[in-house]
This record gives structure tokens, C-alpha cells and sequence, in this order.
């Protein structure tokens, strides 16, 4: 014989299928909501080299290549940039970055060059390839912190492999110059990123 359930229990019971349902981490419905990780700061006040970025929003991959910068650029290597999903969400509700944000910029070296402009040919066809990682740079959001760079901080954890486990924030005449002269929002390279030039792409 069946029992009967009380019809409260069933409102009940629903009401927590729909608050879980509402709830799920990426809903588009919530995403401000959704939990961000935020950057963590030793004792002296260094960047910690943050953890599971490539599980992050990937942006774009920027590339300036040696061959092509005189034989000797800045960064000879593909920019693979990634934010920090909490931060992106509030980003794409909002139109701004908020405290807290962590852009991630891995570095990764090109694969040999087979050609004078430094490219290569694969079965794909000619071009250039990625290689092995080469460090990483960091640029987190805090105005009260790093007033005098913009409001943001500016951390390199090598130029090389392995990464650093922690590092101290530039000085201005490094990052934060050409940044606050040359980057299109809130000295964020968004002209290079469609996802961030316009959020409503995604």
C-alpha cells in the first residue's frame, strides 16, 4: 500500500531541486555568485604563484616572436592568458574588472625555427608551433594596494621553468607604464581579447 506524502514535503522537496539547479557552478543565471579564488599573499607581502589556472577562462595567446622583433623580443614566446573565472563572471554582468581579479600569463617558448621568420613547417602547414613553457607573469586587481600603478599589481614568477612559488610586485617603470599608457580598458590589453572586448560573446 502506498503512503501518502504531505503535500508541504512535496513543495519542500521541489523547492530544493529548483534552488540546486539554480545554483550550479557557470549557470548563467548566477554568476556572480559563483566562487572566486582569490590572491593569496605571504607575510611580506608577496604574490603566491596561483593555483589551477589552467582550469581558468582562457582569453587569447598573443605571440611576438624573436624573428620577428629584430631577433631579440621582450617576450619571444605566445602569451597564453587566462582570468580567473569568479572575476570574469562579475566582468561580463558588470562591464568592469573587480577587486580581486588575477590575469594569468603563461609564457611559452615556439617550437625550433625551420625558416628565416622564425617559423617552422608542420602537417598543418607552416607557422609557428608552441614549445616548452617558459615562466609565467602575474597582474592582480587591488586599488588600495598598488594605487600608485593603476590599481593593479604586476608580478613575475621567471622567465624560465620552474615557476617561482612566490614574487614581489614591479616597480612602475617595468609592466605598469606600458600598461596605463597603451592598454584600451582600465590598463587591460582588451583590443587583444574578444572575450573581453566584448563580454557578450561568450
Amino acid at each position: 500500500m502506498l503512503k501518502k506524502v504531505p503535500v508541504a514535503a512535496l513543495a519542500i522537496g521541489v523547492a530544493a531541486l529548483v534552488g540546486l539547479a539554480a545554483s550550479r557552478p557557470g549557470d548563467a543565471q548566477t554568476p556572480a555568485a559563483q566562487q572566486r579564488y582569490l590572491p593569496e599573499w605571504t607575510a611580506n607581502g608577496d604574490l603566491v604563484l596561483p593555483k589551477g589556472f589552467h582550469r581558468w577562462v582562457f582569453v587569447g595567446s598573443p605571440l611576438t616572436p624573436n624573428a620577428l622583433n629584430g631577433g631579440k623580443a621582450n617576450f619571444p614566446e605566445f602569451h597564453n592568458v587566462y582570468i580567473e573565472p569568479g572575476s570574469y563572471e562579475i566582468y561580463k554582468q558588470t562591464g568592469e574588472f573587480p577587486e580581486g581579479t588575477i590575469f594569468f600569463k603563461e609564457l611559452q617558448l615556439t617550437l625550433p625555427a625551420e625558416n628565416p621568420d622564425g617559423s617552422r613547417t608542420e602537417p598543418s602547414g607552416r607557422g609557428f608551433f608552441g614549445g616548452p613553457f617558459n615562466g609565467a607573469d602575474v597582474t592582480v586587481k587591488d586599488t588600495k594596494r598598488f594605487a600608485d600603478t593603476g590599481g593593479w599589481g604586476y608580478f613575475n614568477f621567471h622567465h624560465y621553468e620552474p615557476k617561482a612559488a612566490t614574487a614581489k610586485a614591479l616597480p612602475k617603470s617595468e609592466c605598469a607604464y606600458c600598461h596605463m599608457a597603451s592598454a584600451k580598458k582600465d590598463e587591460v590589453w582588451t583590443q587583444f581579447y574578444p572575450l573581453l572586448d566584448n563580454p557578450k560573446l561568450d
